[in-house]
C-alpha cells in the first residue's frame, strides 16, 4: 500500500492531534480540523489521569449493578437525565446485554496491548519535542471511609492483573495517608497507593500537542464539517467554512464520530458520558493526585489550584452545566477535605467523553480505504490518546493493522 501524502483528521483532542502528530512521524502531510480548536471537547476539563494500569471497558459488571439502583438519582455518580430518548435506552440495553463477566474480560484482554504502549508513546512525544507537562505520580492516594475499603481494590488488581494488566497498589496505614494528603479529613480510615502511573494538565498538555504539530508543518483549522464525501481516490471535507480534499481522513471527532462514519459501515453507537469538573484552592496541596472511590470523585493538583472532576451522566451533548451534579460532588465530598474552599469554584465544566456500548475505542479503517476512525476512548481518551495516534498512523501508512487494534475494529 501506498502511504497517502496528504490527511485530514477531523478533531484537535487528544486523539486526534497525537494521530496527526505520528502521521508527521511518517511524512505525511497533515490539516486538522476541528469546529472550535484544540482541546475544545473532553480533552478540556477531564481529571489528567495517565493510568493504563486500570483503563478497562466501562461495562464492568459492578457498574451496572450500582446503576441500577441509583441512576435516576441527579446526585449520583451515575446519573440518566429522566426523558424520552429511545435511542439512549436502547443504547443503555446494549450496554447491560455487554456488561457481563466473561465480555468484561474479554475487553480487558482486548486493551492489555495498548495500555502497555500508552506511556511508551507519552515518552515518543516528549522526545520529538512536545513541551506538555507530565508528571511522574509514583503515589497515587486512594482514600476510603471504610477501613475495609482498600482490600476491594487488592481484590480488582488482582484480577485485572491475573487477565495480564500488572496493577501494583499497596495498602497504607490511615497516619501515612494524611501526612501525603493534609487536606484528608478524620472521616477518612482506610487509604491505598497505586504506583507507577503519572498525570498531566490537559488543557497545557494538549495544548502544547497542537503547537508541536502546527510546528511541524501542519495546518490547522476552524470548521464545522457536516459531511466526509469518500470521491472514489480522494476524500472531501464539506462543511462551514470547508470544503476541501485529502488523499486519507480520519475522523476523531468525539461524540460526533458516528454522525460522520455511519455510512462508512461504522455501527457502533456511541453516546456522550458527560463528566463534570471545577479547580478550588487548597491550603496544603498534596503531591499527587487523590480518589475517593466511595463517591467516585478524582482530585488532581494543577498548579497552584486542584481539579476535582467526577460523574458519569448519559445526558445530551452540549447541554449546559447542570448545577446540581456539581453540587452533588462538593457535597460528596466536602466531610472528607479540609483545608479545601468549595464553596470558591472556578472553571465550572461539563465535558462528552465518546463512550461505546460494548466499553471498548473504535479505531482503525472503514468500509472506506480512505476513511479511518479513532474514538470511544470514553474516560481513557487521555491515557490511550498518544498510543492510538502511533498505532492508527502504521495502519493508514503501511495497509496492516498492528494487534494492538484487533479489539477495536470500527466496523464489528
Amino acid at each position: 500500500m501506498t502511504a497517502p501524502a496528504s490527511v485530514a483528521v477531523v478533531g484537535a483532542g487528544m486523539v486526534g492531534l497525537s494521530t496527526a502528530w505520528f502521521l508527521q512521524e511518517r511524512g505525511v502531510a497533515v490539516t486538522v480540523v476541528d469546529a472550535v480548536g484544540p482541546a475544545a471537547g473532553a480533552s478540556w476539563g477531564n481529571a489528567g489521569w495517565i493510568t493504563p494500569t486500570l483503563s478497562t471497558p466501562l461495562t464492568d459488571p459492578s457498574m451496572l449493578t450500582y446503576g441500577l439502583r441509583s441512576l435516576l438519582s441527579p446526585t449520583s455518580p451515575l446519573y440518566i437525565p429522566p426523558r424520552p430518548d429511545p435511542k439512549l435506552f436502547g443504547f443503555l440495553a446494549r450496554m447491560a446485554r455487554n456488561s457481563t463477566t466473561p465480555r468484561w474480560k474479554a475487553g480487558v484482554r482486548a486493551l492489555v496491548d495498548i495500555n502497555l504502549q500508552a506511556l511508551d508513546a507519552f515518552d515518543a512525544l516528549a522526545d520529538g519535542g512536545v513541551d506538555g507537562p507530565i508528571q511522574e505520580a509514583d503515589d497515587f492516594l486512594f482514600a476510603y471511609t471504610d477501613p475495609t475499603g482498600p482490600q476491594g481494590m487488592v481484590d480488582e488488581g488482582r484480577k485485572i492483573t491475573a487477565l495480564g494488566q500488572r496493577v501494583d497498589v499497596e495498602p497504607i496505614s490511615v497516619g501515612d495517608a494524611h501526612l501525603m494528603a493534609p487536606m484528608l479529613s478524620e472521616k477518612i480510615r482506610g487509604a491505598l497507593l497505586l504506583r507507577g502511573q503519572r498525570f498531566l494538565d490537559p488543557p497545557r498538555f494538549v495544548a502544547a500537542l497542537a503547537e508541536s504539530v502546527v510546528d511541524r508543518g501542519a495546518a490547522l483549522r476552524t470548521a464545522h464539517v457536516h459531511e466526509v464525501v469518500d470521491r472514489g481516490n480522494r476524500v472531501r471535507l464539506i462543511g462551514d467554512d470547508i470544503d476541501d480534499a485529502f488523499d486519507a481522513v480520519v475522523v476523531a471527532a468525539g461524540v460526533e464520530l458516528g454522525r460522520l462514519t455511519h455510512r462508512y459501515g461504522v455501527r457502533t453507537r456511541i453516546r456522550p458520558g458527560r463528566g463534570y469538573s471545577f479547580a478550588v484552592d487548597v491550603a496544603d496541596m498534596p503531591p499527587g493526585p487523590v480518589y475517593f472511590p466511595g463517591s467516585s470523585v478524582v482530585c488532581t493538583p494543577l498548579g497552584d489550584r486542584m481539579r476535582i472532576a467526577g460523574m458519569m451522566e448519559f445526558g445530551r451533548h452540549g447541554d449546559p452545566v447542570d448545577q446540581r451534579r456539581i453540587a452533588a460532588i462538593v457535597e460528596s465530598v466536602r466531610p472528607l477535605l479540609r483545608g479545601v474552599d468549595l464553596d470558591d469554584r472556578h472553571d465550572e465544566w461539563v465535558g462528552s467523553r465518546p463512550c461505546t456500548q460494548d466499553g471498548l475505542p473504535v479505531v482503525g479503517p472503514t468500509t472506506s480505504p480512505r476513511v479511518f476512525v479513532a474514538g470511544g476512548h470514553a474516560m481513557e481518551g487521555m491515557t490511550l490518546g498518544p498510543a492510538t495516534g502511533r498505532l492508527l498512523a502504521e495502519t493508514i501508512c503501511t495497509g496492516a493493522a498492528p494487534s494492538a487494534l484487533a479489539g477495536f475494529d470500527p466496523l464489528r
